[in-house]
């Protein structure tokens, strides 16, 4: 069979590709037809859905839709639950006028704590349904059953009145968190691989990414920022901009800057045209010591987050232990695409379309820079570039509105490559002690550990004040980094009779700082995995094994044994070290995420270039267990997804910098990870009905690090204790092996 190239499919597929063009260009706005802002209290049913006279359902959630594909997995719920066709659901998401705030979409919890809302909101419509029913028919409630959106008499299938026959003015009732939920025996649409609803549309070009949405009027901006860290505009000079065709006008507010333009393009070349002066800040903690310098800040507290038997004396007594160091690099979200958002200010009233995964908190944090009530500040979710942990996509949103109050019209703003690679905020930098012994029979007697994380307090439900550069520039002043809950993960996830383990939280970063996926528990479990291995080396015995051995927790067992059996794991034959020049590993890494939800356990293969220290990702195995499967396909894709993303993390992303300039502004300073380099990924969902739903999202990726670094020794016999994996640290690695060896 021919191969069939790009060329050729751009040759074959014009009209095709002029469909698509047509789309993009006739994304016309809406806004004149936007929805009305509704109830969003959500102790109110009607807050949560409605049901039409055709009986379609409406479903207001406030989580938003990443790329995920839980806009599907969301509706399966509640199509499920009231007994309509998955067909008759449709969802509105993260739009702050319409939906009820849910928090952020984030952590895992889309499905888990927002899925469960819905699935409550739907179970009460359910009940309400019947009893509507059963003065509709004027028969009891336990003579009726639901089915395909109609309440049906038990006794005679035709004697039937449908849900939007019944509804008139909404549901006018409270919602009841002790209804009854549907057995999960009777599931017919959750736990099946349906279709994800937004990729036709996808495909076809139709569908209404941030990028491409527009407004009547809408005018184009650029904001021009500094590669140095907390620059300051000493003075500027825009007359070359202006003589750019398309021009508009300059906006400035104390350290904001941006330049308006009545075409992108024009835009582009106007901020380039723009000349600044620029006060340097102070210098950034050089590069090479960052880790020490880290260790030394002053901290905000430290917290004991586990503590069992009585470690430091069985250390102390102990012949066979060890200690190791661990650290995790400075990275950043790097989206494919730049951030973008379209804003307009009318009549005291802010509305902005955004790819912000937290809508609702970002009320908050835009009317703090704006000075506008919360009340005047609407925010619409569409889908923008990638999101992973909060990247540039509030702080375009912010610039945007900016711009906008300043001119009075509708704004486009899209960020420059070198904005998302070198100003979006990056993950705080980690580094973390060990030490361990074993006791006679080989098995782990003590364990004890400090992490060296950011600090933030958190308060769950509540807006989030996050450090928006806009806030920065204009003299607002808000924290320097929202990256709480770091310290999950810290505690080993195993069963050792004496262990100590401390986190020590820094008081304040000196880069901002949000949560990228899987923030605190990838850099924690790289660590607790990748000294478990170091023991297991010590003990003589099968890291796989090993871990078995140090767990009494039935599922932690079931999903090792899985990923053995999936893998082909071999636990009898000794790993022989290759003698050519591409050595050949495996390891094996283990996590339960939060140490109390989804289960996975991955095992990579590696092949390591000992000329050029550079490691390939050949293969991951990876077995999961998130509970209830409501999606196996969409659970799939997010563990394909999570563990392409950290292959490149541990592989070749750091940040870099020297004073208080960012060095990583594009591909070449900050690669990710190229289609030919992605490995081949094996899953085996463990599903458990009947049990809770838990997230998918970012719990692969905190096992992907130590797999890597496990396999890497099982190939060359040499720990990778830092992260990245570059080919110039391996060789390092092998190089300081080779001189202890001598």
């Amino acid at each position: 069979m021919n191969a069939f190239t790009r060329r050729d499919f751009l040759k074959s597929s014009g009209a095709g590709l002029l469909v698509v063009s047509f789309s993009f260009n006739s994304l016309a706005a809406n806004y004149p037809n936007l929805a009305s802002p509704k109830n969003v209290d959500r102790a109110d049913l009607d807050s949560w859905l409605s049901i039409d006279k055709s009986g379609k359902v409406t479903v207001y959630a406030g989580k938003v839709d990443l790329g995920t594909g839980v806009k599907t997995a969301l509706a399966q719920i509640v199509a499920d639950e009231l007994y309509v066709p998955f067909e008759q659901v449709q969802m509105v998401m993260g739009d702050t006028a319409t939906t009820p705030d849910q928090w952020i979409t984030g952590g895992a919890l889309s499905i888990m704590q927002g899925g469960s809302e819905l699935r409550f909101a739907a179970a009460n419509a359910r009940e309400a349904l019947l009893k509507k029913g059963a003065e509709s028919l004027k028969k009891p409630v336990d003579e009726l059953t639901l089915k395909d959106g109609f309440v049906v008499s038990k006794n005679d299938p035709n004697t039937k009145v449908s849900y939007g026959n019944l509804i008139g003015n909404g549901f006018q009732i409270k919602v009841d968190p002790k209804v009854k939920l549907k057995n999960h025996q009777e599931y017919q649409i959750v736990g099946k691989s349906i279709a994800r609803v937004d990729i036709p549309e996808k495909v076809t070009g139709e569908f209404p990414y941030m990028h491409d949405f527009k407004l009547p009027g809408m005018v184009h901006a650029r904001v021009i920022r500094s590669n140095f860290i907390n620059a300051k505009i000493e003075s500027f000079d825009d007359s070359e901009a202006k003589k750019v065709n398309g021009y508009l006008q300059t906006v400035r507010k104390n350290n904001f800057l941006a330049v308006v333009a009545s075409s992108e393009w024009a835009a582009v070349k106007a901020s380039r045209a723009i000349k600044v002066n620029w006060g340097k800040g102070p210098d950034l903690p050089a590069k090479a010591t960052v880790y020490d310098h880290w260790r030394k800040l002053p901290l905000a507290k430290e917290d004991v987050t586990q503590k069992l038997g009585d470690v430091q004396p069985v250390l102390n007594n102990s012949s066979k232990k060890l200690k190791a160091t661990y650290n995790f690099a400075i990275q950043t979200h790097a989206s494919i695409g730049p951030s973008c958002a379209v804003v307009d200010f009318k009549d005291g009233k802010l509305t902005a379309w955004s790819a912000s995964q937290a809508t609702h908190s970002m009320q908050h944090e835009l009317s703090v820079i704006t000075g506008l009530p919360k009340e005047s500040i609407r925010l619409l979710y569409l889908d923008g570039s990638g999101c992973y942990g909060r990247n540039g996509h509030e702080d375009a949103t912010a610039d945007a509105a900016l711009v906008a109050m300043a001119i009075g019209k509708p704004v486009r703003l899209q960020w420059m490559r070198h904005d998302e690679t070198a100003l979006a905020p990056k993950s705080p930098p980690r580094t973390m002690d060990f030490e361990a012994s074993l006791d006679d029979k080989g098995n782990i007697n003590a364990w004890k550990s400090d992490f060296y994380i950011a600090s933030n307090e958190v308060a769950f439900m509540k807006p989030l004040d996050f450090p928006l550069l806009a806030a920065n520039d204009t003299g607002v002043p808000r924290p320097g980094n929202w990256v709480g809950f770091l310290f999950q993960n810290s505690a080993a996830p195993y069963a050792f009779p004496n262990a100590l383990v401390n986190t020590k939280h820094v008081a304040q970063t000196f880069l901002r700082s949000s949560h990228l996926r899987s923030p605190g528990r990838i850099e924690n479990s790289f660590a607790n995995e990748s000294f478990v291995d170091e023991m297991a080396v010590l003990a003589n015995a099968d890291p796989a094994e090993f871990r078995l051995k140090h767990t009494t927790d039935p599922r932690a067992i079931h999903v090792l044994r899985a990923v053995m059996n999936l893998s082909k794991w071999d636990t009898t034959t000794p790993k022989a070290r290759s003698t050519s020049n591409i050595a050949k590993g495996r390891g094996i890494s283990y996590v339960r995420y939060n140490n109390s939800i989804t289960y996975v356990a991955t095992v990579a293969d590696v092949e390591v270039n000992k000329t050029t220290g550079k490691v390939r990702v050949t293969d991951l195995y990876i077995a999961h267990d998130c509970g209830q499967i409501i999606n196996p396909n969409g659970v799939e894709n997010q563990i394909q997804g999570g563990a392409i993303q950290t292959v490149s993390r541990v592989l070749m992303e750091e940040v870099k910098w020297t004073g208080s300039e960012m060095k990583s502004v594009d591909w070449t300073t900050y690669p990710i990870i190229r289609f030919n380099e992605v490995p081949k990924i094996h899953t085996l969902l463990i599903n458990q009905p009947g049990t809770p739903a838990w997230g998918a999202g970012e719990q692969t990726p905190t096992t992907i690090p130590a797999a890597i670094g496990n396999a890497i020794y099982n190939a060359i016999g040499v720990r990778m204790r830092s992260v990245p994996f570059t080919p110039d640290s391996v060789k390092l690695a092998m190089k300081e092996q080779l001189s202890k060896s001598v």
